[in-house]
């Protein structure tokens, strides 16, 4: 059964999209810990990161790198977080979390943005990370 994340790739469900190329894509958070919060996944779904081929965790990390560069860009923060937890979601994901402080990474607490800010948010890095894919 396809995941979430397949679903969302497959445009099932909808999202605030932020980038794509051929083998991944990356998406807000629905349920942030901090505003930018992005989720970077493979459009091959493996549940478990370390469970991709060497070839494809390289790529996926890539790509996550070129997303943080253009969302440190589009969000206020110190630095680009990264997480790899993987229990929420049987779907390899990377979380990029926009910080100021190491207590911005609490995965406890969680955030409600309205639609049309997670909108403007999600055109906002959309913009500054596209640069960064040429």
């Amino acid at each position: 059964m396809a995941s979430i994340f397949t679903k969302i790739i497959n445009g099932e469900i909808p999202c605030y999209k932020i980038a794509e190329d051929e083998k991944h894509f990356a998406f807000l958070d629905i349920n942030p810990v901090a505003p930018g919060h992005t989720l970077v996944v493979p459009k091959h779904e493996v549940s478990y990161i370390f469970d991709l081929s060497e070839e494809e965790y390289v790529a996926l990390e890539l790509f996550a790198r070129k997303v943080a560069k253009g969302l440190q860009e589009a969000v206020p923060c110190t630095r680009i977080a990264e997480a790899v937890i993987g229990l929420e979601v049987p779907h390899t994901h990377i979380h990029l979390v926009p910080i100021k402080s190491e207590g911005d990474m609490n995965f406890s607490r969680k955030l409600s943005i309205p639609s049309d800010e997670m909108q403007a948010l999600a055109a906002k890095i959309s913009a500054a990370v596209d640069i960064h894919l040429k």
